[in-house]
Protein backbone atom coordinates (compact mmCIF):
# COMPACT_ATOMS: atom_id res chain seq x y z
CA UNK A 1 0.00 0.00 0.00
CA UNK A 2 2.66 2.65 0.52
CA UNK A 3 4.17 2.21 -3.01
CA UNK A 4 1.36 3.62 -4.18
CA UNK A 5 1.05 6.56 -2.10
CA UNK A 6 4.87 7.53 -2.42
CA UNK A 7 3.81 7.79 -6.37
CA UNK A 8 0.96 9.48 -6.21
CA UNK A 9 2.87 11.98 -3.94
CA UNK A 10 5.57 12.29 -6.51
CA UNK A 11 2.81 12.95 -8.86
CA UNK A 12 1.35 15.75 -7.05
CA UNK A 13 4.24 17.45 -6.37
CA UNK A 14 5.36 16.99 -10.13
CA UNK A 15 2.48 19.07 -11.11
CA UNK A 16 3.23 21.93 -8.49
CA UNK A 17 6.33 22.65 -9.41
CA UNK A 18 5.12 22.49 -13.26
CA UNK A 19 2.10 24.90 -11.91
CA UNK A 20 4.61 27.33 -10.34
CA UNK A 21 7.32 27.22 -13.27
CA UNK A 22 4.49 27.97 -15.46
CA UNK A 23 3.68 31.31 -12.96
CA UNK A 24 6.84 32.55 -12.75
CA UNK A 25 7.22 32.58 -16.72
CA UNK A 26 4.30 34.06 -17.62
CA UNK A 27 5.22 37.19 -15.74
CA UNK A 28 7.66 38.40 -17.51
CA UNK A 29 6.17 38.05 -20.53
CA UNK A 30 3.40 39.75 -19.84
CA UNK A 31 5.44 42.59 -18.57
CA UNK A 32 7.59 42.27 -22.16
CA UNK A 33 5.07 44.71 -23.95
CA UNK A 34 5.28 47.34 -21.61
CA UNK A 35 9.61 46.88 -21.18
CA UNK A 36 9.60 47.16 -25.30
CA UNK A 37 7.84 49.75 -26.01
CA UNK A 38 8.93 53.45 -26.61
CA UNK A 39 8.62 56.13 -23.90
CA UNK A 40 5.59 58.81 -24.55
CA UNK A 41 6.17 62.14 -25.60
CA UNK A 42 4.99 64.48 -23.03
CA UNK A 43 2.25 66.47 -24.18
CA UNK A 44 2.41 70.24 -25.31
CA UNK A 45 0.66 72.80 -23.13
CA UNK A 46 -2.21 74.70 -24.73
CA UNK A 47 -1.81 78.25 -23.56
CA UNK A 48 -5.11 80.10 -23.54
CA UNK A 49 -4.95 83.82 -24.51
CA UNK A 50 -8.33 86.29 -23.89
CA UNK A 51 -8.44 89.08 -26.61
CA UNK A 52 -10.79 91.69 -25.96
CA UNK A 53 -11.38 93.73 -28.31
CA UNK A 54 -13.80 97.49 -27.97
CA UNK A 55 -15.43 96.93 -30.54
CA UNK A 56 -15.81 95.52 -34.16
CA UNK A 57 -17.67 97.99 -35.96
CA UNK A 58 -14.54 99.49 -37.41
CA UNK A 59 -12.87 97.93 -40.24
CA UNK A 60 -9.72 98.64 -38.52
CA UNK A 61 -10.65 96.87 -35.64
CA UNK A 62 -11.71 93.50 -37.78
CA UNK A 63 -8.38 93.53 -38.82
CA UNK A 64 -6.42 93.36 -36.16
CA UNK A 65 -8.32 90.25 -34.73
CA UNK A 66 -7.75 88.82 -38.16
CA UNK A 67 -4.21 89.43 -37.98
CA UNK A 68 -3.90 88.22 -34.40
CA UNK A 69 -6.17 85.01 -35.73
CA UNK A 70 -3.93 84.22 -38.16
CA UNK A 71 -0.96 84.89 -36.11
CA UNK A 72 -1.65 82.41 -33.52
CA UNK A 73 -2.99 79.89 -36.34
CA UNK A 74 0.91 79.03 -36.77
CA UNK A 75 1.40 77.66 -33.33
CA UNK A 76 -0.57 74.83 -32.12
CA UNK A 77 0.29 75.30 -28.50
CA UNK A 78 -2.11 78.75 -28.71
CA UNK A 79 -5.92 79.16 -28.28
CA UNK A 80 -7.52 82.71 -28.94
CA UNK A 81 -10.61 83.32 -27.40
CA UNK A 82 -12.42 86.51 -28.61
CA UNK A 83 -14.44 88.70 -27.51
CA UNK A 84 -16.52 92.11 -28.69
CA UNK A 85 -17.19 94.60 -26.38
CA UNK A 86 -19.23 95.90 -28.71
CA UNK A 87 -18.49 99.82 -27.30
CA UNK A 88 -19.49 99.51 -24.04
CA UNK A 89 -17.26 100.01 -21.49
CA UNK A 90 -18.86 97.60 -18.70
CA UNK A 91 -18.85 95.38 -21.09
CA UNK A 92 -15.40 95.48 -21.14
CA UNK A 93 -14.52 95.49 -17.88
CA UNK A 94 -16.04 92.65 -17.46
CA UNK A 95 -14.31 90.53 -20.41
CA UNK A 96 -11.42 91.05 -17.98
CA UNK A 97 -12.77 89.58 -14.68
CA UNK A 98 -14.26 86.53 -16.44
CA UNK A 99 -10.81 85.72 -18.66
CA UNK A 100 -9.00 85.89 -15.36
CA UNK A 101 -11.57 83.49 -13.88
CA UNK A 102 -11.68 81.23 -16.61
CA UNK A 103 -7.86 80.89 -16.22
CA UNK A 104 -6.37 82.53 -19.16
CA UNK A 105 -2.85 82.32 -19.40
CA UNK A 106 -2.48 85.69 -20.90
CA UNK A 107 -4.53 88.77 -22.02
CA UNK A 108 -4.76 90.85 -25.00
CA UNK A 109 -6.66 93.98 -24.62
CA UNK A 110 -7.75 96.57 -26.86
CA UNK A 111 -9.48 99.01 -24.76
CA UNK A 112 -12.65 101.40 -25.43
CA UNK A 113 -11.07 104.28 -22.98
CA UNK A 114 -8.28 104.52 -20.52
CA UNK A 115 -9.15 105.47 -17.24
CA UNK A 116 -12.39 102.61 -17.13
CA UNK A 117 -9.96 99.87 -17.88
CA UNK A 118 -6.83 100.61 -15.97
CA UNK A 119 -8.40 99.30 -12.73
CA UNK A 120 -9.49 95.51 -14.27
CA UNK A 121 -6.03 95.31 -15.97
CA UNK A 122 -4.08 96.08 -13.04
CA UNK A 123 -6.23 93.49 -10.80
CA UNK A 124 -5.37 90.76 -13.75
CA UNK A 125 -1.89 91.68 -13.96
CA UNK A 126 -1.40 91.81 -9.92
CA UNK A 127 -2.92 88.18 -10.13
CA UNK A 128 0.17 87.52 -12.63
CA UNK A 129 -1.42 86.90 -15.57
CA UNK A 130 0.77 88.70 -17.99
CA UNK A 131 -1.25 91.51 -19.95
CA UNK A 132 -0.36 93.24 -23.81
CA UNK A 133 -2.45 96.39 -24.49
CA UNK A 134 -2.86 97.47 -27.61
CA UNK A 135 -3.13 100.13 -29.75
CA UNK A 136 -4.84 102.49 -27.14
CA UNK A 137 -2.63 103.06 -23.80
CA UNK A 138 -3.83 102.47 -20.13
CA UNK A 139 -3.23 104.56 -17.25
CA UNK A 140 -0.33 103.68 -14.90
CA UNK A 141 2.22 101.26 -15.07
CA UNK A 142 0.12 97.85 -14.06
CA UNK A 143 0.41 96.00 -17.32
CA UNK A 144 2.90 94.09 -19.02
CA UNK A 145 3.56 96.14 -21.88
CA UNK A 146 2.19 98.40 -25.01
CA UNK A 147 2.30 98.23 -28.19
CA UNK A 148 1.23 100.60 -30.79
CA UNK A 149 2.21 103.47 -33.48
CA UNK A 150 2.96 106.97 -32.13
CA UNK A 151 -0.39 108.96 -32.68
CA UNK A 152 0.95 111.65 -31.92
CA UNK A 153 3.34 111.45 -34.08
CA UNK A 154 0.85 110.74 -37.42
CA UNK A 155 -1.35 113.70 -35.98
CA UNK A 156 1.75 115.78 -36.09
CA UNK A 157 2.22 114.49 -39.72
CA UNK A 158 -0.85 115.09 -40.88
CA UNK A 159 -1.07 118.47 -39.68
CA UNK A 160 2.00 119.44 -41.44
CA UNK A 161 0.66 117.59 -44.83
CA UNK A 162 -2.12 120.16 -44.43
CA UNK A 163 -0.52 123.10 -43.83
CA UNK A 164 1.45 122.47 -47.26
CA UNK A 165 -1.43 121.25 -49.62
CA UNK A 166 -3.12 124.26 -48.15
CA UNK A 167 -0.37 127.01 -48.23
CA UNK A 168 -0.65 127.67 -44.97
CA UNK A 169 -4.20 129.11 -44.69
CA UNK A 170 -8.19 127.98 -44.71
CA UNK A 171 -10.60 126.90 -43.07
CA UNK A 172 -11.28 122.88 -42.20
CA UNK A 173 -13.36 120.57 -40.28
CA UNK A 174 -12.03 118.01 -37.51
CA UNK A 175 -13.90 114.93 -36.94
CA UNK A 176 -12.38 113.08 -33.89
CA UNK A 177 -12.28 109.88 -32.62
CA UNK A 178 -13.47 109.00 -29.03
CA UNK A 179 -12.36 111.80 -26.83
CA UNK A 180 -12.14 109.51 -23.61
CA UNK A 181 -9.75 107.80 -25.35
CA UNK A 182 -5.83 108.49 -25.68
CA UNK A 183 -5.78 107.99 -29.33
CA UNK A 184 -8.07 110.61 -30.27
CA UNK A 185 -6.58 113.06 -28.16
CA UNK A 186 -3.09 112.18 -29.17
CA UNK A 187 -4.40 113.04 -33.32
CA UNK A 188 -5.52 115.90 -32.31
CA UNK A 189 -2.87 117.65 -30.30
CA UNK A 190 -0.40 116.50 -32.81
CA UNK A 191 -2.10 117.36 -35.63
CA UNK A 192 -2.45 121.37 -33.85
CA UNK A 193 1.24 120.70 -33.82
CA UNK A 194 1.88 119.79 -37.03
CA UNK A 195 -0.24 122.94 -38.13
CA UNK A 196 1.77 125.24 -36.21
CA UNK A 197 1.45 129.13 -37.04
CA UNK A 198 -0.40 128.79 -39.94
CA UNK A 199 -3.46 130.85 -40.54
CA UNK A 200 -5.50 127.43 -40.74
CA UNK A 201 -8.82 127.87 -38.86
CA UNK A 202 -10.89 124.78 -37.52
CA UNK A 203 -14.38 126.01 -37.86
CA UNK A 204 -15.96 122.98 -36.63
CA UNK A 205 -15.00 120.27 -34.58
CA UNK A 206 -16.77 116.96 -33.21
CA UNK A 207 -16.38 114.34 -31.18
CA UNK A 208 -17.49 111.33 -34.18
CA UNK A 209 -16.39 108.35 -31.74
CA UNK A 210 -14.63 106.74 -34.77
CA UNK A 211 -18.14 105.32 -36.35
CA UNK A 212 -18.58 106.57 -40.06
CA UNK A 213 -22.58 107.09 -39.34
CA UNK A 214 -21.47 109.92 -36.86
CA UNK A 215 -19.37 111.34 -38.87
CA UNK A 216 -21.19 111.59 -41.78
CA UNK A 217 -23.93 112.94 -39.72
CA UNK A 218 -21.78 115.43 -37.94
CA UNK A 219 -20.69 116.35 -41.37
CA UNK A 220 -24.17 117.13 -42.17
CA UNK A 221 -24.18 119.87 -39.06
CA UNK A 222 -21.26 121.17 -40.60
CA UNK A 223 -22.52 121.37 -44.36
CA UNK A 224 -25.16 122.93 -43.18
CA UNK A 225 -23.76 125.92 -41.24
CA UNK A 226 -20.46 126.80 -43.43
CA UNK A 227 -20.70 127.43 -46.95
CA UNK A 228 -16.52 127.23 -47.38
CA UNK A 229 -15.03 124.42 -45.96
CA UNK A 230 -11.19 123.41 -47.91
CA UNK A 231 -10.63 120.36 -45.92
CA UNK A 232 -11.90 118.03 -43.39
CA UNK A 233 -9.41 115.91 -41.04
CA UNK A 234 -11.05 112.52 -40.10
CA UNK A 235 -9.26 111.07 -37.04
CA UNK A 236 -9.63 107.48 -39.07
CA UNK A 237 -10.75 107.11 -42.62
CA UNK A 238 -14.28 105.79 -41.80
CA UNK A 239 -14.55 109.24 -39.98
CA UNK A 240 -12.99 110.62 -43.65
CA UNK A 241 -15.38 108.30 -45.70
CA UNK A 242 -18.30 109.68 -43.30
CA UNK A 243 -17.88 112.97 -44.36
CA UNK A 244 -17.33 112.45 -47.91
CA UNK A 245 -20.08 110.72 -48.37
CA UNK A 246 -22.44 113.46 -46.51
CA UNK A 247 -20.22 116.07 -48.90
CA UNK A 248 -21.24 114.30 -51.93
CA UNK A 249 -24.78 114.35 -50.74
CA UNK A 250 -25.22 117.92 -50.80
CA UNK A 251 -23.11 118.03 -53.89
CA UNK A 252 -20.34 119.54 -52.31
CA UNK A 253 -17.32 116.96 -52.30
CA UNK A 254 -15.11 118.41 -55.07
CA UNK A 255 -15.08 121.99 -53.05
CA UNK A 256 -12.60 120.26 -50.22
CA UNK A 257 -10.05 117.72 -49.24
CA UNK A 258 -10.22 114.63 -46.93
CA UNK A 259 -8.05 113.37 -45.07
CA UNK A 260 -7.76 110.30 -43.00
CA UNK A 261 -6.26 108.09 -40.76
CA UNK A 262 -5.36 104.22 -40.26
CA UNK A 263 -4.81 102.66 -43.96
CA UNK A 264 -6.03 100.01 -44.51
CA UNK A 265 -5.17 98.04 -47.89
CA UNK A 266 -8.70 97.30 -48.39
CA UNK A 267 -10.15 100.72 -47.16
CA UNK A 268 -8.27 103.80 -46.48
CA UNK A 269 -5.49 103.36 -49.72
CA UNK A 270 -8.56 102.04 -51.94
CA UNK A 271 -10.29 105.75 -51.11
CA UNK A 272 -7.12 107.39 -52.28
CA UNK A 273 -6.82 105.55 -55.55
CA UNK A 274 -10.25 106.23 -56.17
CA UNK A 275 -10.02 109.66 -55.00
CA UNK A 276 -11.64 110.30 -52.27
CA UNK A 277 -9.38 110.76 -50.11
CA UNK A 278 -6.49 112.96 -50.58
CA UNK A 279 -3.91 111.21 -48.49
CA UNK A 280 -4.36 108.13 -45.54
CA UNK A 281 -1.81 107.67 -42.71
CA UNK A 282 -1.18 104.24 -41.87
CA UNK A 283 -1.73 103.14 -38.16
CA UNK A 284 -0.77 98.92 -37.90
CA UNK A 285 -2.93 97.14 -35.97
CA UNK A 286 -0.29 95.58 -33.98
CA UNK A 287 -1.97 91.95 -34.26
CA UNK A 288 0.59 90.27 -35.47
CA UNK A 289 3.32 91.53 -33.08
CA UNK A 290 0.97 90.97 -29.90
CA UNK A 291 0.90 87.08 -30.53
CA UNK A 292 4.82 87.35 -31.31
CA UNK A 293 5.52 89.12 -28.18
CA UNK A 294 2.90 86.71 -25.97
CA UNK A 295 4.84 83.76 -27.44
CA UNK A 296 8.14 85.50 -25.68
CA UNK A 297 6.31 86.47 -22.78
CA UNK A 298 4.88 82.91 -21.78
CA UNK A 299 7.81 81.18 -22.76
CA UNK A 300 9.44 83.30 -19.96
CA UNK A 301 11.38 85.91 -21.48
CA UNK A 302 12.08 89.45 -21.23
CA UNK A 303 10.16 91.96 -23.33
CA UNK A 304 10.40 95.20 -23.65
CA UNK A 305 7.40 97.44 -22.24
CA UNK A 306 6.61 99.39 -24.67
CA UNK A 307 7.24 98.92 -28.55
CA UNK A 308 6.45 101.32 -31.13
CA UNK A 309 5.48 100.52 -34.69
CA UNK A 310 6.24 102.41 -37.79
CA UNK A 311 3.63 104.21 -39.73
CA UNK A 312 3.30 105.46 -43.65
CA UNK A 313 1.41 107.63 -45.02
CA UNK A 314 -0.43 107.21 -48.65
CA UNK A 315 -0.75 109.65 -51.48
CA UNK A 316 -1.73 109.38 -54.95
CA UNK A 317 1.60 109.38 -56.41
CA UNK A 318 3.13 107.26 -53.79
CA UNK A 319 0.35 104.80 -53.41
CA UNK A 320 2.16 102.28 -56.53
CA UNK A 321 5.48 102.21 -54.14
CA UNK A 322 4.11 101.47 -50.88
CA UNK A 323 3.81 105.03 -49.15
CA UNK A 324 6.89 106.74 -47.88
CA UNK A 325 7.25 106.14 -43.82
CA UNK A 326 6.60 109.34 -41.31
CA UNK A 327 9.93 110.76 -40.43
CA UNK A 328 11.30 109.73 -43.95
CA UNK A 329 13.70 106.72 -42.62
CA UNK A 330 13.10 103.10 -42.96
CA UNK A 331 14.43 102.56 -39.66
CA UNK A 332 12.62 99.57 -37.72
CA UNK A 333 10.45 100.46 -35.12
CA UNK A 334 12.07 101.68 -31.33
CA UNK A 335 11.39 99.80 -28.96
CA UNK A 336 11.78 101.03 -24.99
CA UNK A 337 12.10 99.39 -22.26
Amino acid sequence: MRKPIATLVAVVLTAGVAVLAGCSKSAPEAAAPAESGAPSAPEKKTFVIGMSQCNLGEPWRVQMNKDIEEAAKAHDTLKVVFKDAQNDTLVQQNHVREFMNQGADLLIISPREAAPLTGPVAEAYKKGIPVIVLDRALLGEDFTMFIGADNRLIGEAAGKWVREKLNGQGKIVELMGLQTSVPGHDRHDGFVKGLGDAAIETIFSADMKWLQPDAQREMESALARFPKIDLVYGHNDPGAYGAYLAAKAAGREKEMLFVGIDGLPHEGRVYVEKGILSVTFEYPTGGREAVEYALKILAGEQVPRNVVLPSRFFTPENLAAGGELIGGSDAPAAAAP
